[in-house]
């Protein structure tokens, strides 16, 4: 077995954590992000992920991805490239992790639908509903709400795309910052900036094997893409006998190879660049560390068009998108008017409010967010169909 490299100067070093908003001891046995990880995967919005669609409704078949295995696919990826760059493994994979945790049912389309709902109430965005769950909606703990997690781990997840601008800094956020500064307005340490590039490696390159296997496009369709034209014909040459369902995961293997030798050859060339002596010295170099060339850029840009053009705005999947932007709205509407419907505990929650609408919108929106896609689509069943009376 290999043993793990030394980490790098510029790694985020768990033993120099800031530490976490509320005191604990120190774990025995696991680091401080292994101790983050681990509340994460024990978490019940993680577990829900499940059953949350990424692209494809889960009805659609099995094996296409979920929110979950995306998220697991993800921390591969960023375990990898943390590894081989000598940074901390344990925290890039939280990050992965947690990422989408705060991801409604029905995917994008299901955060469109909370969203315009909500635009009279403060707004809605996975992105800080996902540090909801972690610093308030989790409620497993009984000393704190949340998951109370290290200062390196929130920063993470809330920047892995970068610093966070003043106008996208929902109230919780905005409160949440207030009492313990994330530094909103600098990039994540190398860790994040890991996890969010192994975000576009793992969808760029899984949807394509989706959309494939669901019919929206043949092997030849993807003949003149960059990356995957040239992958598959490499595979076509080398497997002539090959079935096409095969082909498609040599190349996508192939794919993911090229995106991470890019990432790390870019990355070390930065690295070099910038000298950092510390995490401190990425977080303060005013643009990522972490990154694709240019020329891998525009491949990726070009594989995104390609997916909004062929899979996502598809009208099968342009369909199930409508069908889930109401079926969200609906709900939304049914229980601001009708409250008393919803389960006795977040009733009792939205009493609490006392006729404060914002404060009961954000209730109802936390609910709905937390909703399976298939727990969704029975409780709309049950709300609106005559037929289910239960």
């Amino acid at each position: 077995m290999l043993n793990a490299p030394a980490l790098a100067p510029y790694a985020t070093q768990a033993a120099r954590s800031r530490g976490r908003l509320i005191h604990e001891a120190p774990s025995a046995s696991r680091s401080e992000f292994q101790r983050d990880r681990d509340r994460i995967i024990h978490s019940g919005a993680f577990r829900k992920l499940r059953n949350k669609t990424q692209v494809f409704i889960e009805s659609e078949g099995d094996y296409y991805r979920t929110r979950l295995t995306h998220s697991l696919e993800v921390a591969q990826i960023a375990r990898s490239l943390s590894r081989t760059l000598r940074l901390d493994e344990d925290l890039a994979e939280t990050v992965a992790l947690a990422h989408d945790l705060g991801h409604t049912c029905f995917g994008h389309a299901g955060e469109d639908g909370l969203a315009e709902a909500m635009r009279p109430y403060g707004g809605f965005s996975h992105n800080e509903q996902t540090f909801r769950i972690l610093t308030a909606l989790e409620n497993r703990y009984a000393r704190f709400d949340g998951l109370n997690l290290t200062w390196e781990t929130l920063e993470g997840v809330i920047k892995h795309n970068g610093p966070v601008k003043p106008a996208d800094r929902l109230p919780t956020l905005a409160s949440f910052n207030a009492k313990w500064n994330l530094e909103l307005d600098t990039f994540a340490g190398p860790e994040a900036q890991i996890a969010a590039l192994s975000d576009d490696i793992a969808y760029n390159t899984h949807d394509i094997d989706d959309g494939h296997r669901a019919g929206f496009f043949r092997l030849e369709d993807l003949r003149d893409l960059p990356l995957f034209g040239p992958s598959i014909e490499k595979m076509r040459d080398a497997y002539p006998n090959a079935a096409r369902e095969r082909l498609m995961y040599e190349a996508v293997r192939e794919v993911i190879g090229l995106m991470i030798g890019d990432v790390l050859e870019t990355t070390r060339a930065n690295l070099g660049a910038l000298a950092p002596r510390s995490a401190e010295d990425i977080r303060a170099a005013g643009r990522p560390v972490v990154g694709f060339s240019p020329a891998m850029a525009r491949h990726v840009e070009t594989l995104r068009g390609f997916l909004h053009e062929r899979l996502y705005r598809h009208h099968r999947i342009n369909r199930i998108c409508a069908k889930a932007r109401r079926i969200v709205h609906d709900l939304f509407d049914f229980f601001m008017a009708q409250p008393d419907c919803l389960p006795s505990a977040w009733f009792a929650s939205v009493e609490e409010t006392r006729g404060d609408d914002t404060a009961k919108a954000r209730i109802i929106a936390d609910y709905i967010a937390g909703m399976t896609d298939r727990f969704a689509v029975r409780e709309h069943r049950k709300l609106f169909s005559t037929d289910a009376m239960a």
